[in-house]
This record gives structure tokens, C-alpha cells and sequence, in this order.
């Protein structure tokens, strides 16, 4: 097996930063064969070279994709760039043999995502969707109850996910409001994670009935006098009924005023309920119906034990982690299933799933009708 295997990185906003600082200490904490090297980080800014590239830790930087993701001296390519250009650079970087690392959602709509899945299965290198809030400890302890029952019969799965960076009418124009850049607004870079936590924790998702709303139809474009329309939703609702009968409410909107990053879970079942906050992220409220009566009641459990997922890589019971780690957990998975010729998941499969259910919600909205989600 090789000593090193060499990572590229595309994009060098904010999520390139927090997939960088996990390629920076994945080795300190996971065991791994091989030592990951950061080869080379591309942004189509030549400014960050410095301000991205240097301080974080690449050692060599472009300004052309293509010519990241055809170099014979990378292994693996990790796309954090707008979602316009996921689909192009997963699949040539698929086809040119590289394991791939791509943030979510995973497309622009669930055609993009099945090219993205077909090139991966046709090239047999390991994929993976950055779901990353699939690796925090509490959400592993959630599907670990409910794997073993301790719920019962799953009735609802309710998610809201606020943000309030957009109720500001002065915020200006970005380009996750252009529906041609981004797919949709709040709906596919919130909704798609909890989504994806239901499809994880719950199950496979039948049909939608969703709205789509934009609150602020024009915002100015900076450095200029003009401004820019708003195609993408600030706002997204939609109801879902579960393949194995449970109901589903999900709300994501970035007009939550006084909401900075709230995402809230609640699963009820016949035997138990769960809930998890993402603003508290170590703690884990279990209600459980087999406790005796005059005992019953909310538990809150604080998710740093040794025996709680991926804890054991930590600290100290009592010590908490943050929500930064929920990619190093991302990206040491990913390394072991490519040393192990593992299947990891969430992978483009899951991200086409994903983009199906969303996909729905967006149809449901123009249409006004409840939408069947293909099996």
C-alpha cells in the first residue's frame, strides 16, 4: 500500500476551510496506513493562494480544476464549490480515476446527481456526499436507539433548520440567490441535510407536499449600483409521508430572526422519543416509555462517553467537541474505506436519493399537489 495518498481541494470559501482544517488533523486522531498529504488547493481567485492555500496548509495551488483533477500526483478530490459545479468536476474527476469527497447537496437536480452516481459506479472509486451531520456522536447514538427498537414504531420525524443571515434587507446580493447557480436557495443547502437525516435515522421518504417562498425579491449586487433578482427560495416547508407510514414536517428558512445556525430534531415513536439540537450538539433528550411511570420524562444525555460514536478518538468523558470534528470524522472514514476497499456511505447514491426528495418538494411548490417520489 502506498505511504502517502495526495489530496486536491476545489474551492476555498468557507466550507474549503472546515474540509482543510480535517485533512490538516485527521492523521492525529485516526489511525490510518498512510499518511494524507495536502498536494494542492484550486479556487478560481488567485488571492487565495495566500490568503486559502498558504495558511492552511496546501502545498501547491491552482486556478484550473481540469487541471487538478487530470494530475497524475492526485488521489483523491474534494469539491467545495458552488453546486453548479459539482456534477462537471465529480464526474471527471471519477472518470480520471480519483476517490471523490463532495460537499452537499450533491447537484443541482437529481439528473446531475445520477450522472455524478453512474460515472462513480462505472469508475469503482470511493465517493462520498459531505452529509456531515451524519458523524456527530449524538446523531449515532440516535440511530443506534432506534435500531434497536427502543422507539418502536416511528410515527413523526419533525426538523427545522433556522437561519437568520438574510433578514437583513441591506444583505447583498450572494450567489446562493441565483437559482442557476445554487439549484434552490435554503431548500437545497439545508433541507438536503435533514433529509438526509431521515432517510439515515427513519427511512426512505414516499411523497412531499412543499412551498417555496422569497421574501426579498431584489438585493444589490456589491461594489455597484444595481441589484440582482432573487430566484432562489429564502424559505422552503414541506410535509412528508415515510415509506414505512411515519409523517415528516420539515422547515428550512434563513428569515428565522435571532437564529444564527438552529437545526432541531424530533423523532416520536411508539415507545419513545428522541430529540437533538444541533446549538447543543454533545447532548442527546431520550424519552423512553419503559421507564416506570412515576419516573418517565425527558433524559438529557451528555454524548462524550467512550462508548458513544467516534468519542473514543477524543478526549476525556465530560470534554466536548465541536461542530469542526463532524469532518474530520467525515474524512478519517473515508481514508479507512479506501485502505479497506470499504463501502462508505452517505455516497452518490445517497446524494441522488437525496436530490429526488428534493426535487419533489421544488415540483410540489409550482404545482400546488402532493409529489411521488420514484422509488
Amino acid at each position: 500500500m502506498k505511504k502517502e495518498i495526495n489530496i486536491g481541494i476545489v474551492g476555498a470559501q468557507f466550507m474549503g476551510r472546515a474540509h482543510s482544517n480535517a485533512w490538516y488533523d485527521v492523521a492525529q486522531f485516526y489511525d490510518l496506513p498512510f499518511k494524507p498529504v495536502m498536494k494542492a488547493a484550486c479556487d478560481i481567485n488567485p488571492a487565495s493562494e495566500k490568503d486559502f492555500s498558504q495558511k492552511l496548509g496546501w502545498l501547491s495551488f491552482e486556478t484550473s480544476w481540469e487541471t487538478l483533477v487530470h494530475s497524475t500526483d492526485i488521489d483523491i478530490i474534494d469539491i467545495c464549490t458552488p453546486n453548479n459545479t459539482h456534477m462537471p468536476i465529480a464526474v471527471a474527476a471519477v472518470q480520471s480515476g480519483k476517490h471523490v469527497i463532495c460537499e452537499k447537496p450533491a447537484a443541482m437536480n437529481a439528473g446531475e446527481a445520477m450522472q455524478m452516481m453512474n460515472a462513480a459506479d462505472q469508475a469503482g472509486v470511493k465517493n462520498m456526499i459531505g452529509f456531515n451531520y451524519r458523524r456527530l456522536p449524538a446523531i449515532g447514538l440516535a440511530k443506534k436507539i432506534i435500531s434497536e427498537g427502543k422507539l418502536g414504531k416511528i410515527y413523526h420525524f419533525n426538523a427545522v433548520y433556522y437561519q437568520d443571515w438574510l433578514v437583513d434587507p441591506d444583505f447583498p446580493w450572494v450567489w446562493r440567490h441565483d437559482v442557476k447557480i445554487g439549484g434552490s436557495g435554503a431548500h437545497g443547502d439545508m433541507n438536503a441535510h435533514t433529509v438526509d437525516l431521515a432517510r439515515f435515522l427513519v427511512g426512505e421518504i414516499d411523497s412531499v407536499c412543499g412551498e417555496g417562498k422569497v421574501f426579498i425579491d431584489k438585493r444589490k449586487i456589491p461594489g455597484t449600483d444595481r441589484t440582482g433578482k432573487v430566484t432562489a427560495d429564502d424559505s422552503t416547508s414541506f410535509l412528508a409521508r415515510f415509506t414505512n407510514g411515519a409523517s415528516g414536517n420539515f422547515i428550512a428558512t434563513r428569515f428565522a430572526t435571532g437564529r444564527k445556525n438552529f437545526l432541531r430534531l424530533e423523532i416520536f415513536g411508539s415507545k419513545g422519543s428522541l430529540i437533538f439540537n444541533l446549538e447543543r450538539l454533545n447532548e442527546l433528550e431520550y424519552y423512553s416509555r419503559d421507564d416506570q411511570s412515576s419516573e418517565q420524562g425527558f433524559r438529557n444525555i451528555l454524548v462524550t462517553e467512550n462508548e458513544h460514536p467516534y468519542i473514543n478518538k477524543w478526549w476525556p468523558s465530560g470534554h466536548v467537541i465541536g461542530w469542526e470534528h463532524t469532518f474530520i470524522h467525515e474524512i478519517g472514514d473515508f481514508l479507512l474505506a479506501i485502505a479497506g476497499n470499504l463501502k462508505i456511505t452517505p455516497d452518490f447514491s445517497d446524494g441522488y436519493k437525496c436530490q429526488l426528495a428534493l426535487d419533489a418538494v421544488m415540483e410540489s411548490s409550482k404545482s400546488r399537489k402532493w409529489i411521488d417520489i420514484p422509488s
